[in-house]
């Protein structure tokens, strides 16, 4: 009886630690919503709809209006995310957001891709503003 208890036990112990450990490893989703000339939110979810819906909340917070903050991307897995920023020779700015590249320097090597001369050639500024990891973290380019 002893035995089939510590059997018992050791089983739910190893199915806990094994789901707990599957939680940490789970794969998170990216998401931006922004709002041109105001603001923008960004964030990391178990899944596209709840880091969208994360991001609007934020853009909202910081400024923009219900209206105004636009789903504009969303990557799952969000691997690594590059943020360009792209000032035409006349007109308004914009922001691109490109996620899902598989490490830092394939996110730069899309915005390099994003800037290209020979396609933009009415662009004035544009380049790599912001990157983000899978966690949501920021970094400079």
């Amino acid at each position: 009886m002893l035995t089939r208890l510590i059997l018992c036990f050791c089983t739910l112990f190893i199915l806990a630690s094994s789901q707990a450990a599957a939680a940490e490893n789970r794969r998170k989703a990216i998401a931006f919503s922004y709002a041109p000339e105001m603001s923008m939110g960004q964030c990391v979810g178990r899944d596209v709809a709840s880091a969208m819906a994360c991001a609007k909340k934020k853009c909202i917070a910081e400024g923009g209006t219900k209206e105004d903050c636009l789903d504009v991307a969303a990557c799952f897995p969000a691997n690594w995310t590059v943020v360009v920023a792209i000032q035409p020779s006349d007109g308004p700015s914009w922001t691109e957001f490109h996620c899902g590249w598989a490490n830092r320097e394939l996110a730069l090597k899309a915005a390099e891709a994003a800037c290209d001369r020979e396609i933009r050639g009415d662009v004035m500024e544009c380049g790599a503003a912001l990157l983000y990891d899978e966690n949501g973290r920021e970094y400079e380019p």
